[in-house]
């Protein structure tokens, strides 16, 4: 153990407050402490910048550290060290003598070391008589072990700071690169989209990153980078679903023309040639007023016959007394489904219908099945309808499913559900609300053309 008495600087230095509580803290080791000294030193190379001091000081500390026999300081032995000048320098790597007390002077006021200074200001022990040392004047590593667990949790806390930074500076680094190859292919591909307003974004938060990057001033530039990039990603992958409801474009096709029933042309291709052209002809023919034929569909349509075509009982497929204006006043959220973010005519509607499918997870059996008996037309307005109550609604397959059964059985009106959702949302607006995603990519990329 150290003598616990105060010791003033040698010559010219004067004593201070400072110097006075450093001491004391040297000494304030508590019993049984142990460290290993390289490991310590090695500590101590870790922290070294929250110890403010320099590598020239730790190259003195690391010669210091040599003079001192044992592998182990320990608070139950002597920790005086006490080197020439000359054999100092040497094992300093040759550091001249005007450096070397300028360093020693920066580990003492860092309080790694004190200076425990003989009457003449040099350094030398006095041993007993059986050879050990009883008074040794030099320089003493007390404080360095009285310090050990600060040490030790700075450099760790320094180590975990810079692996953290390390990861975050790849993190920024592979974000830059998605962004970069992600607007390329998007510009490439021609997907709509302000990607010029992207790229001048992306180039003024390249331009904000420090040059001495820190955990600081690197996190909100990386979450903006992380954030455009989301924001891409979304905007491609809705590009891609429109891409597949398009490759459903010939089934969508079929349900149209079976749902027009009136054209004979499409309902009836066979009677373009042979027995079907003189099928037509007599047809047209039996369309003349005073033919019997003409008579007898008359009255079976006066009388409302159930193959009439003003039979009185509404069919859920016909939509001709609904605008497509009130079905998007009634589910606004259906726009943003729609080619190029928006919706103009009924095949427009039924294509975002069908990326709605898609994302609300009804089977393509069940959404086939419900556009052959409602109708193509009535079943997208369906899907839109399920879109905009989402909230309200657990399965949206089943949903569409129990629908489907009752407009088999001629009891599901689709005016009584728009009518309900009209009154849900604000009167006058053909758009009354955006999904959020929808809010942020209209924001970040403006309106895609």
């Amino acid at each position: 153990m150290e003598s616990e008495y105060v010791t003033t600087p040698f010559g010219r230095r004067p004593m201070t407050l400072a110097l006075l509580l450093k001491q004391r803290r040297g000494e304030a080791i508590a019993a049984g402490t142990t460290r290993n000294k390289w490991k310590l030193f090695r500590s101590v190379c870790e922290a070294r910048a929250g110890l403010d001091v320099t590598d020239r000081a730790l190259t003195v500390l690391d010669a210091l550290l040599t003079f001192y026999p044992e592998d182990e300081l320990s608070s139950e032995k002597p920790l005086v060290v006490f080197p020439s000048n000359a054999q100092l320098s040497l094992r300093a790597r040759g550091m001249a003598a005007a450096t070397l007390r300028r360093h020693l002077a920066v580990l003492v006021e860092a309080g790694l070391i004190s200076r425990k200074d003989s009457p003449n200001g040099k350094r030398y022990a006095r041993r007993g008589r059986e050879g050990g040392i009883d008074e040794a004047y030099g320089f003493s590593l007390a404080p360095l072990l009285a310090r050990a667990g600060e040490i030790e949790t700075m450099a760790a806390r320094i180590t975990a700071d810079r692996q953290m930074l390390r990861a975050m500076k790849e993190r920024l680094t592979i974000c830059r690169r998605d962004i970069a190859k992600l607007l390329a292919a998007a510009v490439e591909e021609g997907i709509p989209g302000d990607w010029e307003r992207v790229s001048s974004m992306f180039q003024t938060i390249l331009q904000r990153i420090p040059r001495a990057a820190t955990i600081e001033n690197l996190t909100p530039i990386l979450e903006e980078f992380e954030a455009i990039r989301g924001d891409i990603v979304n905007l491609l992958e809705l590009h891609e679903k429109m891409q597949m409801a398009s490759t459903s474009e010939s089934q969508i096709e079929r349900h149209i023309q079976n749902s027009h029933t009136e054209s004979a042309s499409e309902s009836e291709p066979g009677l373009e040639t042979g027995q079907g052209a003189k099928a037509a002809g007599q047809a047209d023919r039996d369309q003349q007023p005073g033919t019997k034929p003409h008579n007898d569909r008359l009255k079976a349509q006066t009388k409302g016959g159930e193959g009439s075509r003003f039979d009185a009982r509404p069919r859920a497929g016909e939509l001709k007394s609904l605008p497509l204006a009130t079905v998007l006043q009634a589910c606004p959220d259906i726009a943003d489904y729609g080619p190029a973010g928006r919706i103009g005519t009924w095949r427009d509607l039924m294509t975002a219908a069908i990326v709605v499918r898609s994302m609300l997870a009804v089977s393509p059996s069940a959404y086939e099945v419900a556009a052959n008996v409602m109708g193509p037309e009535t079943a997208a307005t369906v899907m839109a309808c399920i879109l905009q109550r989402g909230g309200c609604i657990n399965s949206a397959g089943g949903y569409l499913r129990d629908l489907t059964r009752r407009a088999e059985r001629g009891e599901f009106a689709l005016g009584p559900m728009l009518m309900a959702l009209l009154r849900a949302n604000s009167p006058g607006s053909v758009v009354a609300s955006r999904s959020a995603s929808g809010k942020r990519l209209e924001g970040l990329l403006g309106e895609p053309g």
